[in-house]
């Protein structure tokens, strides 16, 4: 089971990659392996020294009751403080952002969430994007490839 964020290779250029792990309660996984969240909007930051995630969209169980969790809530992400550190640099730099990429569960059964780091593209980026993405999808229609 995994859960992308495809907006966010079209908004962002990806320098590097993190895997973190995130804090869930237990309804919050349950939903989570069901398929069900959402990246709309979603974004990572700095507070007191710490990663968090949010507007990242989790559904309520089904089968929650009156146990459910808040589906907007913040996520608290796991790093190493060598990783931190080195984000938290990057962050003051103008321009940079933490966004997440994709959840996923690991083999052990963990919920991880890889974060990029990235720098926003310009408009004109983006249409060379969309220009790339046509011409691959003729060359494989044409082709079969």
């Amino acid at each position: 089971m995994e859960i992308s964020n495809r907006k966010a290779y079209f908004e962002f250029s990806i320098l590097q990659k993190y895997t973190a792990g995130i804090v869930l309660t237990g309804t919050e996984i349950k939903s989570v392996r069901e398929g069900k969240a959402s990246f709309n909007d979603s974004y990572c930051l700095f507070f007191k020294g710490e990663l968090f995630l949010r507007n990242l969209h989790i559904a309520e169980y089904g089968f929650g009751g009156v146990y459910n969790h808040e589906p907007t809530r913040e996520r608290k992400l796991l790093l190493r403080k060598p990783e931190l550190r080195k984000l938290q640099a990057k962050i003051k730099e103008k321009g940079y952002t933490i966004v997440p990429l994709r959840l996923f569960i690991s083999e052990k059964g963990f919920a991880k969430v890889e974060i990029g780091l990235g720098k926003g593209k310009k408009s004109f980026d983006k249409r060379e994007t969309i220009k790339a993405r046509e011409t691959e999808r003729e060359i494989r229609r044409k082709y079969g490839v």
